[in-house]
């Protein structure tokens, strides 16, 4: 067997927390042979705590070393990396978001034709088993076409206090840009990746500023808080059909959501949890998942798919064609929101609609 040489880019919390552990669980098919992190002390922890040979400050130390690379920085790098990866004949599984812009998401996508390698967005919610029956539902043609799709991603008072979440120079965004990505991802694939042809959002920043947070994911500073805690947008599909989105890392709500329920002209199905509504025999009816097989953890399929990818025995759930098209919604939400008016998607380029 093939074994494929597996360098992590960014040794922090999500590397160790679900990056590492990952793909060191798929046995002789990967090792982890390299880890770069521009603080010295953290890739030498990381190094020594899961027994990986070389650990660098600069990533381009680690070419010889691995055939493939993990990007787990801030957005603000992923452009950047990605490319000297690619460049340097890598295979690249990146973090999402994809970019922090679609120009940046388009060198990307041309570094990657240029080197015929590999490139997937981890977009790890595609990976959830949940999704995963969704998808099989879609695509029997159960649902049909496609009408309206809801999508939640809130929480109450989550806010992330720790690494560079709130820093927009770096991240270029918040809870849209963070979290949100990941469920306007995944409800575009369910439906087939149809392009959107149009989008009214409007984001907010205005509970996290407020002196005094309260905040159950640690402590922030307010006064410093430059990027959306709340953020909503209403899209038009050119396939016909309308999509509510909402997200949030703080909300004055009872609880936290999360939602992706799709009508379809047929039928319909939400994801979290697993149902599917048809009429059939006369009747209204709802099915409820008794079992549902895969992985609890997302990030092991995640990892599975990219390793065997690069290995010639799979293709890539997530393309980075798919992954730009979800950065072109996300940034023409940000620019509906800035201008007060919608925003049509014309050749990949937001285009204001006055």
């Amino acid at each position: 067997m093939n074994t494929l040489r597996i360098g992590i880019i960014g040794a922090g919390g999500i590397a160790q927390g679900r990056h590492i552990p990952a793909f060191q669980s798929l046995g002789e098919k990967a090792v982890i042979t390299a880890v770069s992190d521009v603080n010295e002390t953290t890739a030498k922890e990381a190094a020594t705590k899961f027994h990986i040979p070389y650990f660098f400050t600069n990533y381009e130390d680690m070419w010889e070393h691995v055939d493939a690379v993990m990007i787990a920085t801030p957005n603000k790098f992923h452009r950047e990396i990605t490319v000297a990866a690619l460049d340097a004949g890598k295979h690249v599984l990146c973090e999402k978001p994809m970019a922090m812009t679609v120009a940046e998401c388009e060198e990307m996508i041309a570094a990657q034709k240029r080197s015929s390698k590999i490139l997937s967005i981890a977009f790890h919610y595609r990976y959830m088993k949940e999704a995963a029956a969704a998808k099989r539902v879609m695509d029997s043609g159960d649902v049909g076409n496609p009408l309206v799709v809801r999508v939640q991603g809130l929480r109450r008072r989550k806010v992330p206090g720790w690494g560079v979440f709130t820093n927009k120079e770096l991240q270029g965004g918040g809870s849209l840009i963070d979290y949100g990505c990941h469920l306007l991802d995944l409800s575009l694939w369910l439906m087939g990746s149809p392009k959107v042809a149009e989008v009214s959002g409007k984001a907010y920043n205005t509970l996290s500023k407020q002196p005094n947070p309260i905040n159950q994911w640690g402590d922030f500073d307010p006064s410093t808080f430059e990027v959306d805690d709340h953020v909503t947008a209403y899209l038009r599909l050119e396939n016909g059909a309308t999509m509510l989105f909402e997200t949030s890392w703080a909300a004055n709500i009872k609880e936290d959501a999360e939602v992706v329920s799709i009508s379809g002209d047929k039928g319909g199905l939400d994801v979290f949890p697993f149902e599917v509504y048809e009429t059939k025999y006369g009747i209204l009816s709802s099915t409820k998942a008794d079992w549902i097989p895969g992985s609890d953890d997302p990030g092991i399929p995640q990892a599975e798919n990219f390793v065997d990818s690069c290995l010639g025995t799979a293709v890539p759930l997530v393309t980075a064609e798919q992954a730009l098209e979800v950065s072109k919604v996300i940034e023409a939400i940000y620019e509906s929101s800035e201008k007060g008016t919608s925003i049509k998607l014309q050749n990949g380029e937001g285009v204001e609609n006055t």
